[in-house]
């Protein structure tokens, strides 16, 4: 299997077009219409794609939409390896309104899902034997809240780090059990986690606090336009976010991570791995609709931010 494997338990087909106007009770007609595989870890794996790194998609994947997203994945050249769930796909739209500039963004929570589907994913986690798993995104509906947790045992059968991106009762029961290499909450989430509003020292606390529990090697943790912040066990790092044109905010936290942990696989100083990041985000949110990150644009910012690729 290859280097970097993504999880995604709620995939999507993401459409997006652009119209003149929203308007109520009208129709509102598309035009510039693309569909893209979407989802958490499916968007690590298109950002580590796209940065030349050996990734495989694991997702579940259901029905008529599920072999679409295998086809979309296939013609982006991402080796996927699809579980079968029993619903549907879900199929998301985005909407640029020509009129405002304003994006409306329609999210079906998907189909329901059980606990040996889980299982199922964890059982393919136990086939690989080296590099990173990454598991990204929300929980979909009637999956149980540790099933994160159960990826992150499969993942440690094998000695492999475990990286996390989701949010709620599944972050917190994957943080409970602890042993995470690198978890990446928002400053929402992070608040939420400790129950209280965070100012700057409160949120290097917290994260300190997730390392000093045991529950995570490193804490990075997002701060949209505040830039980011990064706790390891032995220091802070903190990085304002790089000036560009916001077009869009869709894919930049999985583009953040998608980056810095391919940087990581490459054997990066946490550094350099944790900068290349911030311009992946960067470098998304410059882009409209659902595209993500491109390659050129992330090593431009990230040369001019001062970032030195190793060798």
């Amino acid at each position: 299997m290859a280097a970097i494997l993504t999880i995604t338990l709620n995939p999507t087909i993401d459409v997006f077009g652009e119209a003149e106007k929203v308007r109520p009770t009208h129709k509102v007609r598309l035009k510039d219409t693309s569909f893209e595989p979407g989802g958490g870890g499916i968007n690590v794996a298109r950002v580590i794609a796209a940065l030349g790194g050996e990734v495989e998609a694991l997702a579940l994947s259901g029905w008529e939409m599920g072999a679409f997203l295998g086809r979309l994945l296939k013609d982006e050249g991402i080796p996927w390896t699809p579980i079968a769930m029993e619903g549907e796909t879900r199929v998301a739209l985005m909407v640029h309104d020509q009129s405002t500039g304003l994006e409306y963004r329609f999210l079906p929570e998907g189909p329901e899902v059980h606990a040996h589907e889980i299982d199922a994913c964890a059982e393919a986690i136990l086939r690989k034997k080296e590099g990173y798993v990454v598991a990204s995104g929300s929980l979909p509906r009637g999956a149980p809240a540790d099933s994160y947790v159960r990826l992150a045992k499969a993942a440690a059968a094998n000695g492999l780090p475990f990286v996390l991106d989701s949010s709620g009762a599944a972050l917190k029961a994957a943080l409970q059990h602890g042993g995470i290499h690198l978890v990446k909450p928002s400053l929402s989430e992070l608040e939420s986690l400790a129950g209280h509003e965070l100012d700057a020292p409160g949120i290097e606390a917290a994260a300190r606090a997730i390392i000093t529990a045991g529950q995570a090697r490193m804490v990075a943790v997002t701060l949209g336009a505040d830039g980011a912040v990064l706790a390891t066990p032995d220091r802070v790092l903190r990085l304002p976010a790089m000036a560009v044109e916001v077009r869009s905010a869709v894919g930049a936290g999985d583009s953040f991570l998608g980056a810095m942990v391919w940087a990581l696989s490459q054997g990066w100083d946490i550094e350099q791995a944790f900068l290349l990041g911030m311009a992946a985000g960067a470098a998304a949110t410059g882009n409209p609709g659902t595209s993500l990150c491109r390659k050129e644009d992330v090593f431009s910012l990230f040369e001019r931010a001062g970032g030195r690729r190793p060798g």
